[in-house]
């Protein structure tokens, strides 16, 4: 039986769609409003949500999403929460949930105990940037046991021989990194891009998305020729960030999610 990821990129293929990969700091403005906009960019046409989990030393994030992640942990929101939040989400969404974030949260939580909550929550993948493959077997022994995709990271830097060995043992969908830097920060270029994943789709046929630097709709067309999906997340973040007191937050967010998703 496909899971929800495996069943999403078949269902676009079949219709000649790219994915839209939409990024969410939990917690942002605060853990309610985190849900709402969940099932709001569900409606809105958004194929997969990657709910980050806010930690206090955030490396791979720019100042964008550092900044969510402090504002989230200042609002009281932690891993358990979370999890919490995505069974309420369940109850009315089938949209995939990647949980994206870094170890230290789940381990303080439990390896064993994390995987089974997070299955029985309704999470499909977990992306943990600072859990290289060579480390990752102590989490993946339990996650891979429940179903959960273990989503991998390859970098503009990871080159042939690392991007098969990261490709054997990847679930669900590659996350290349379009630029070599934080989230947010610089703007990829088309020709890297198409580059590399030439390469890529030479050693691998699992479903590859285009992520960091990415915020437009023209810049989504022209990137989705060349892959599977498209991730957008500082562009949302400081979206919310700059209208999170507004009564019109979440339909502002909704229309950004659907020109996005029509450019794809």
């Amino acid at each position: 039986m496909m899971g929800r990821i495996e069943t999403r990129f078949s269902e676009l293929r079949k219709r000649g769609e790219k994915a839209l990969v939409v990024y969410l700091t939990a917690g942002d403005p605060s853990l309610p409003k985190t849900e709402e906009l969940i099932l709001a960019l569900d409606t809105a046409g958004v194929d997969i949500l990657e709910i980050g989990v806010p930690f206090s030393d955030p490396t791979a994030d720019g100042p964008i999403i550092t900044a969510a992640s402090q504002r989230a942990l200042k609002g009281g929101a932690t891993l358990r929460g979370i999890l919490d939040m995505i069974e309420r989400v369940r109850k009315t969404s089938e949209i995939p949930i990647v949980l994206f974030g870094y170890y230290n949260p789940v381990f303080i939580y439990g390896n064993e105990k994390f995987a089974k909550r997070a299955k029985t929550s309704g999470v499909d993948g977990i992306l943990i940037v600072d859990l290289p493959p060579e480390e990752s077997a102590e989490l993946r022994q339990y996650t891979d046991r429940v179903g959960i995709d273990f989503i991998s990271l390859i970098a503009p830097t990871s080159g042939e021989e690392r991007i098969g060995k990261i490709s054997k043992h990847a679930a669900g969908f590659l996350y290349y990194i379009s630029i070599t830097g934080v989230t947010g920060t610089k703007k990829p270029l088309l020709g890297d891009i198409k580059r590399d994943m030439e390469m890529i789709r030479r050693i691998t046929p699992l479903p590859v998305v285009v992520g960091f630097g990415i915020s437009t709709p023209r810049q989504c067309a022209e990137i989705a020729p060349y892959a599977d999906g498209i991730v957008i997340g500082s562009a949302f973040v400081r979206m919310i960030e700059e209208n999170s007191g507004k009564d019109n937050l979440v339909p502002l967010i909704s229309r950004y999610a659907a020109d996005i998703k029509a450019s794809l």
